[in-house]
């Protein structure tokens, strides 16, 4: 029986983001105060609804950069064998309820509105509104280049894009106020953001809660893996195959490998790791060889 392990040493997605995950924190918590008087002092509720999602915002850019930090920081508890890379998975989905509670809570709110309009603020609406457009722009811009290589990127990414659309309705809600004074197009926006984040909230939750529950990534199919394992020379088998993603752009694979008697599994073993990482992208792989009058696996229950 042979163990074979084979460890990426590269940086972690997440990590080539940490600055750009702290500078657009510094940029949404420094405006998250503005927004939030500047909602109380008009009344208006989709300046709430924004300031809502722009403290979710900070909340998740915190959380975000945080867990990269965390996850880039050997373990010293060695009953963690895979340190804290997880971590970064969880504030995603934290990310996503966030989102969620906030989009409903706008949600019933402005239904309330819309049955009794109350007096908003137009001119200070519209000026709040072109700040936050400017600030999530720049949010925009330090995370979009992350978004495809980090779920977590990508979860604060999403939370920027959300904001600067709110901001985007926000503006245009201002405009339409100052020009029309229709209050209820206040509420109706409100509405407007919290629908337009959603679903994307669910989305992003949805991909976390795959990672947490270790299904096979949605990239990889099990049984290709098993016939490219099974058609290398001296193979015969491949049994108790299980793969699943430790983090963004980290997949993990651990296998069973039958070889007849006498292959050379040293040989096995280089191969299995090449077709692994060049067709499949696993870098990180253990696979146990046996012989093929081997028995015992048959034992395993799960």
């Amino acid at each position: 029986m042979h163990d074979h392990s084979h460890h990426g040493h590269g940086q972690h997605a997440g990590a080539r983001h940490l600055g750009r995950l702290w500078a657009a924190f510094a940029l949404v918590a420094g405006f998250l105060g503005v927004q939030t008087v500047a909602a109380l002092l008009t009344g208006s509720l989709a300046l709430l609804s924004d300031a809502g999602h722009l403290a979710t915002d900070a909340v998740g850019l915190l959380i975000a950069a945080t867990a990269v930090v965390l996850a880039r920081r050997p373990s010293t508890d060695r009953s963690r064998t895979f340190g804290w890379y997880r971590l970064e998975i969880v504030a995603a989905a934290l990310n996503a309820a966030l989102l969620l509670v906030v989009a409903v809570w706008v949600a019933i709110e402005a239904i309330g509105r819309l049955a009794d309009p109350e007096p908003i603020d137009g001119p200070v609406v519209l000026v709040v509104g072109v700040l936050g457009l400017l600030v999530n722009v720049a949010g925009f811009l330090l995370l979009r280049s992350g978004r495809d290589e980090s779920l977590n990127v990508e979860g604060a990414y999403l939370e920027v894009v959300a904001d600067l659309i709110g901001s985007v309705a926000v503006t245009v809600g201002g405009v339409v106020i100052v020009l029309t004074g229709w209050t209820w197009v206040d509420a109706v926006l409100g509405v407007a953001i919290g629908a337009f984040v959603a679903p994307r909230a669910l989305g992003l939750g949805r991909r976390a809660l795959r990672i947490l529950t270790q299904a096979a990534p949605g990239h990889l199919d099990s049984e290709v893996l098993r016939s490219d394992l099974a058609a290398l020379p001296g193979v015969v088998d491949v049994h108790d195959l299980h793969v699943r993603t430790l983090t963004s752009g980290m997949d993990v694979l651990t296998a069973h490998v039958m070889v007849t008697t006498g292959t050379d599994t040293h040989c096995v073993l280089d191969q299995a790791r090449d077709v692994l990482a060049a067709r499949h992208g696993i870098t990180h792989a253990t696979l146990q060889v046996e012989p093929e009058d081997h028995r015992g696996c048959d034992d395993v229950g799960w």
